[in-house]
């Protein structure tokens, strides 16, 4: 995500700090039951959750089309969800110290 935002300066910078919008992701969805389940996997650390009834309104799915930003940013994800999750779980750790 980090890098994603270096490019958008670099882009800004070349286009004259036009404004653009981009969305950041990998083009798949994950449900928060998968991020949990990634995360309790990478962490090693059971997380305490309840799963509720749907809420009326609530979206089944959804997620970002990156393609601009693959395009125009030539920005693309670099880790799954699990690295992800790995690597905060790693910022984490060494922010306790």
């Amino acid at each position: 995500l980090a890098n994603a935002h270096v490019k958008a300066f670099e882009w800004l910078d070349n286009n004259g700090k036009s404004l653009g919008i981009f969305n950041i992701g990998t083009g798949n969805g994950a449900s928060v039951l998968e991020v949990i389940q990634s995360f309790e996997k990478e962490s090693g650390k059971k997380l305490n959750y309840k799963i509720g009834p749907r809420r009326s309104g609530d979206v089944e799915k959804i997620w970002a089309n990156a393609d601009k930003s693959t395009k125009e940013l030539g920005w693309k994800p670099k880790y799954t969800l699990d690295e992800a999750m790995l690597h905060a779980w790693k910022w984490q750790l060494s922010m306790d110290n």
